[in-house]
């Protein structure tokens, strides 16, 4: 029982990290993907190079960076922020590709008949382009959400008191190391559950609106 409340006071960090992090990545992917779908050869450079950058670089890598390196006088990151802020670009990068691949399943006469019946961008994008491109970036979207979830123990390596880095003391200060890990282990398993059931829940509804 003990182990179990140690595990649960992490429990909140974890979950605060990982909205966060998703939150700031698709945000942040928007541009990024903007720069991709861009015909200027510059601006799809730039993106390019960002995105390999920042997928070509662990995790781990750009959060001791900007826990460790980044500080602007006597002022630096906490551990929160430099965790949020890290897995939020590594995040970016990754769902910049995976926007980008759903978009370029939209069948190119989708375009073409939105256009030819003059459809204003913002219809096109809310009303033929979107419902499609989400439909199919749902599954991947959540499946890296999932991933995300479980990559926000790396921010455990620099302080941040989530599940494995109170699941790491507790085992520290009372001897009993492995078992408290197994629980751990369950109690992802348990947050990721609901995900799964959500993402097929939303494939099933946008199947629905793009079928009408």
């Amino acid at each position: 029982m003990q182990m179990l409340q140690a595990i649960l006071i992490g429990l909140p960090m974890t979950i605060l990290v990982t909205v966060l992090s998703l939150a700031l990545g698709t945000v942040a992917a928007l541009p990024l993907l903007a720069g991709l779908r861009s015909g200027n050869r510059l601006l799809w450079l730039l993106s390019r190079g960002i995105i390999d950058l920042l997928r070509g670089v662990p995790p781990v890598v750009w959060l001791f960076i900007l826990y460790y390196g980044v500080s602007v006088g006597a002022l630096r990151l906490t551990a929160l922020q430099a965790g949020v802020i890290g897995l939020g670009l590594v995040s970016a990068a990754y769902l910049a590709e995976i926007f980008r691949g759903a978009i370029s399943s939209v069948h190119s006469g989708q375009w073409e008949a939105s256009s030819a019946l003059g459809f204003t961008r913002t219809t096109l994008w809310r009303r033929v382009v979107g419902p499609q491109a989400w439909r199919t970036a749902i599954p991947s979207y959540t499946t890296y959400s999932i991933g995300l979830l479980k990559d926000s123990s790396i921010a455990s390596t620099i302080g941040v008191a989530e599940i494995v880095y109170m699941s790491n003391q507790y085992a520290r200060q009372s001897g009993e190391g492995i078992l408290i890990f197994f629980i751990a282990a369950g109690v992802y398993i348990a947050l990721s559950l609901p995900l799964g059931i959500l993402s097929r829940h939303l494939d099933t509804k946008m199947r629905k609106v793009v079928a009408r």
